[in-house]
């Protein structure tokens, strides 16, 4: 009873083991560690008890060991060995303060896995996609289930979020499934989040439209107020104008807007101030706290700045526009 449970889609993977766990009467027989901060040896003890009171026991076991500098995959596949002599592979099997490696835990547990008694039922969960060469993998394959989950794009991010309305009672109409995917993306926790609000919004058996997306989806208008940004950064007038009534439109008050217009004209200038001394778009980012592509988006920006050119402040541009 192994299941590997891995992927980029750590929502999923969670939702998939809560799922797992309440299949069976464990009673007191839970087991939870983290990779990392359990040994191979009390894992493996862990699953090899057997149930007290109870047909099964139930370990869980979230994540791996970190990879250590220089430590590749091949080692956990078993496909080389080490070049080093058996004393050096015994100390840096060792490393700091005795932990395991994560090549030498991976090979051990699955190692153990094919052993453990039929009562135990073992839950692994990998916020990673695991290589073809794995050993985790392969017995999971031969001995247990794998679950994979993959973060979904494009039409398959329109189609999660359907199918997680459908789930919640309501119905989400295409305009409202492309606001929430082109403006959240797919951060599956978040866009679940949302689509719970706006299911308690509209009720059980409603339709959840764009409008309330706009109304309730704070995600959302700030993207919007952003994208406002963009455009003003990129001196396209018409779009910024159409974006700028359109969050007026939508009751959002004009000095709502001043925070973030601020925080980003305030961020443009950090970049082109760093950028002009030569660091790299990384460099910048781990500098002032922020995404790489925010920092890429705002480098292609700085040359563009409709602000250093217009006559009117745009504080003043902001607040005179009319409703």
């Amino acid at each position: 009873m192994f299941y590997l449970l891995h992927g980029n889609d750590e929502f999923t993977c969670r939702e998939q083991l809560k799922k797992l766990r309440q299949q069976g009467d464990f009673a007191y027989n839970q087991d939870h560690y983290i990779g990392g901060e359990v040994s191979l040896a009390t894992l493996t003890a862990a699953c090899n008890t057997f149930p007290f009171l109870s047909e099964q026991r139930l370990v869980i076991l979230e994540g791996l060991p970190k990879k250590r500098r220089g430590e590749d995959s091949s080692a956990a596949s078993g496909t080389t060995e080490s070049a080093d002599p058996p004393a050096k592979a015994r100390k840096k099997k060792a490393g700091k303060g005795g932990a395991e490696s994560r090549a030498g835990f991976e090979k051990g547990l699955a190692q153990a896995i094919p052993g453990m008694p039929e009562t135990t039922v073992f839950l692994m969960l990998v916020d990673e996609e695991l290589a073809a060469s794995s050993l985790l993998l392969k017995v999971a394959q031969e001995h247990g289930k794998v679950i994979q989950s993959t973060l979904p794009k494009g039409a398959a991010l329109e189609s999660w979020i359907k199918k997680r309305a459908q789930t919640m009672d309501v119905k989400v109409n295409g305009e409202a499934v492309s606001l929430l995917a082109n403006f959240i993306g797919n951060q599956l926790r978040l866009l679940a989040n949302e689509l719970d609000k706006l299911a308690t919004y509209v009720g059980v058996g409603n339709t959840i439209d764009a409008s309330h997306v706009r109304l309730l989806s704070a995600e959302v208008q700030e993207a919007r107020v952003f994208d406002l940004t963009d455009a003003l950064a990129q001196r396209n007038r018409m779009l910024a104008l159409n974006l700028l009534h359109d969050l007026l439109a939508d009751g959002l008050h004009p000095l709502a807007l001043l925070p973030t217009i601020t925080s980003q004209v305030r961020s443009l200038l950090l970049v082109k101030e760093l950028a002009a001394t030569g660091l790299r778009a990384g460099q910048i980012a781990s500098a002032i706290g922020s995404p790489p592509f925010v920092v890429e988006k705002s480098m292609r920006n700085i040359a563009n700045l409709l602000w250093y050119s217009s006559k009117i402040p745009i504080a003043d541009y902001l607040i005179l526009m009319p409703r």
